[in-house]
């Protein structure tokens, strides 16, 4: 088990539990940096969502153990990052996921039961935040920001989840990595 400081801003979901992706380097790192430009108290940690925080009524070994059996035939997903978009209601900038979005809401939806089902105050929309909680009259500045550093990144946008992390709000800010759940594993048709 390891702790990460991420995701960014508030202690709103303290004790919850979340299912997350992280990216693979070096965009993560360049996420990262970015994150932390418009947001320097932050400690990021770059990852997709899959199953947003909440809280969860039963034992951790039994949600391991259900999200094991449901993701083990779910195959890896090829993602690839968009545009930087701004969420209107919530003002959080976000990278948004223009190949794979399909495939995360459909493990989503597959993961979203048993003593994970959870009613989110919005709809599940994947995406990498890049920014929230920021003071509103630094919003339009952010997105700007953000909005040119992402242009300029030439770096792959791709990347493939082939495994998730369950963690949990310990901490306002610092989630610890419960488990790893891998995906399917491909099999190979050579023969």
């Amino acid at each position: 088990m390891s702790a990460m400081s991420s995701p960014c801003g508030g202690g709103r979901t303290l004790g919850q539990f979340a299912l997350v992706s992280y990216l693979p380097d070096p965009l993560a790192s360049f996420l990262d940096r970015l994150r932390l430009d418009l947001d320097p108290g932050c400690s990021p940690h770059a990852h997709v969502t899959i199953l947003p925080p909440r809280p969860m009524h039963g034992e951790v070994k039994q949600a391991i153990e259900e999200l094991t059996e449901e993701s083990r035939l779910f195959p890896p997903i090829e993602i690839e990052l968009g545009d930087v978009q701004i969420f209107p209601v919530s003002n959080v900038i976000y990278v948004e996921i223009a190949k794979g979005r399909r495939d995360i809401h459909a493990l989503h939806d597959l993961l979203e039961r048993g003593i994970l089902k959870h009613k989110c105050v919005f709809d599940f929309h994947p995406h990498i935040t890049i920014a929230q909680n920021l003071d509103p009259e630094f919003v339009e500045e952010a997105l700007r920001i953000a909005r040119a550093k992402w242009a300029e990144y030439q770096g792959s946008r791709t990347f493939v989840v082939e495994s998730l992390s369950f963690v949990q709000n310990i901490a306002p800010g610092l989630w610890l990595d419960l488990a790893r759940v891998p995906l399917a594993v491909p099999v190979s048709a050579a023969g």
